[in-house]
């Protein structure tokens, strides 16, 4: 079937090809980066609450300071929000806290979004990409009609070439989405248990 593509078709085939590695390669990195954030965020948790429950913000910065926890969006937070109460504990820095931590929940949904943009890209434009290649493979089998009078035999490479950029194309868009979306719930979890 390669052999028989034209190079259009076959460019149209590379860049599906690319937008599949490429969805391959978000769901990989957001899976462990997903995953390092949710684990090193619970064993936050359990680190700072003894200093929080004794009320000392001071030691409670500090855990959340420490490199084992520089994924963990719960370190995000609290280190915004314990830096605002500690510069000031009173009626104010409370208010401060509050902005300070709606300004890192922002901050956190856009880094735990990453890659999401290319997911849902590819799979809104794959089956899209994969009909320009159906149209090259059909072009290619008019001139092959046009040029040497062939027969329906001759033809079936072609054709082949034109369903077969269509099928991947679908296939990469349905991965896309699928995924997406799969990220898309994952994220909105630990956004919640932000917020």
């Amino acid at each position: 079937l390669w052999a028989a593509t034209g190079t259009p078709v076959r460019i149209v085939l590379l860049i599906m090809m690319l937008m599949a590695v490429w969805c391959i390669y978000v769901a990989v990195e957001r899976t462990i980066a997903l995953a390092k954030a949710r684990k090193q965020s619970r064993l936050l948790a359990e680190a700072v609450a003894g200093p929080l429950s004794e009320a000392n913000s001071g030691e409670a910065l500090a855990v959340c300071l420490k490199e084992e926890f520089e994924n963990a969006y719960l370190g995000h937070m609290l280190v915004g929000g314990l830096k605002e109460f500690n510069a000031r504990p009173d009626k104010y820095g409370i208010e401060a806290v509050e902005r300070a931590l709606d300004r890192v929940t922002i901050t956190e949904s856009q880094a735990l979004r990453k890659g999401m943009n290319m997911l849902a890209t590819t799979g809104a434009t794959a089956p899209f990409v994969g009909l320009v290649g159906t149209i090259f493979g059909i072009i290619n089998a008019f001139q092959m009609m046009e040029k040497e009078g062939a027969t329906i035999t001759d033809l079936a490479p072609a054709i082949g070439e034109a369903l077969i950029t269509t099928a991947i194309g679908i296939i990469v868009a349905i991965v896309g989405v699928w995924l997406f979306n799969f990220f898309t719930a994952r994220i909105e979890a630990i956004t919640n248990k932000m917020s």
